[in-house]
């Protein structure tokens, strides 16, 4: 191909270039859009006036004697600021702990021995004085018999003693008798009263253990755990070890003497008092309240944890509290 064709066949330099004019025209048109929409999007004191079909439509009326202008209208009146109100109850601490009985109690036998019956389960009530244990009782009431014979037998010689004495007594008046053997019918005399008195003390000891194979319940409460069987071998203490006797019966408390078990905080402290007002409240049943009140305070604290331990005694407690579970408590202000 021949360079002259190809040389009319470019294109010139020039050409490819676009006016400048029409960038800056571009440009000056953005920021005129830009300023007229702003200017209109500027808020005006006429727009709190509203318009409706092309008629305005009529300001409030302003009293003849208001100083005023008529176009002007009220501003809203600005709400009250709220502030946190005091609880009603004049709770300055809320803790939360474990409702506890305030004394459990597990009755061990006096002595070795055999359960012969057990008359309560776990959550029997019992009152004062029940009979909830009984113990094989064979071998103290030989032993009770044993006492009697004995007892009977003491008795009958003081009884000898004394008919010689005043036998003696009689002969010694008439010189028969001397003054020693009077004084010897005299000495074993008070010797066989004071076997009579051993007698009854050994008795006594053996009603004494008879009476004790019968367990009674020391006080009005629940039982909490039953810890033997029938037939099976108990003792008042171990000695070592977990595989020997039973050391306790049943385990009970009274179930209208709770208390509410507390780990305060070391920061806490200073608003905790004896006797301080509490409302205690069960988590369970959280529309049920209680009074109380601070009964113990720990005279020592946890170091691991920066507490110390509080226990509120709780007034007037019911069926729906039960140990063991969680509660809250309020300490009132004083």
């Amino acid at each position: 191909m021949d360079t002259r064709h190809l040389a009319r066949l470019a294109i010139d330099p020039a050409a490819k270039r676009r006016p400048q004019r029409s960038w800056v025209a571009i440009f000056i048109g953005i920021a005129v859009v830009t300023a007229l929409a702003a200017l209109l999007a500027w808020p005006r004191a006429s727009d709190n006036i509203r318009k409706m079909a092309g008629k305005a439509a009529a300001a409030p009326a302003v009293p003849e004697n208001s100083s005023s202008p008529a176009n002007t209208i009220p501003s809203p009146t600005p709400a009250p600021a709220t502030t946190p109100a005091k609880p009603a109850d004049g709770s300055i601490l809320t803790v939360s702990g474990y409702i506890i009985n305030r004394e459990r109690i597990e009755i061990s036998p006096r002595f070795l021995g055999v359960v012969k019956w057990i008359g309560v389960k776990k959550g029997d009530a019992v009152t004062n004085n029940q009979v909830i244990v009984q113990l094989d009782d064979a071998e103290y009431r030989a032993r009770v018999h044993q006492a009697e014979g004995a007892l009977a037998t003491a008795q009958a010689n003081a009884t000898r003693a004394e008919l010689q004495l005043t036998r003696i007594a009689q002969l010694a008046k008439n010189a028969i008798e001397s003054p020693q053997t009077l004084d010897d019918a005299r000495l074993q005399l008070e010797a066989n009263r004071a076997t009579v008195v051993q007698s009854q003390g050994e008795l006594e000891l053996a009603r004494t253990y008879l009476d004790w194979c019968t367990i009674r319940s020391p006080i009005n409460g629940v039982i909490l755990a039953k810890l033997v069987q029938p037939n099976e071998l108990v003792m008042p203490q171990s000695f070592g070890g977990t595989r020997g006797p039973s050391t306790a019966l049943v385990a009970m408390a009274d179930p209208t003497d709770l208390q509410v078990e507390i780990d305060i905080n070391e920061a806490d402290l200073s608003k905790i008092r004896m006797n301080q007002n509490c409302h205690v409240s069960p988590e369970a049943y959280p529309d049920h309240t209680y009074a109380g009140h601070v009964a113990e305070i720990a005279p020592e604290a946890d170091r691991s944890k920066g507490t110390l331990q509080i226990k509120v005694q709780i007034e007037n407690p019911d069926h729906f509290l039960t140990p063991e579970l969680s509660a809250k408590v309020d300490f009132l202000a004083p």
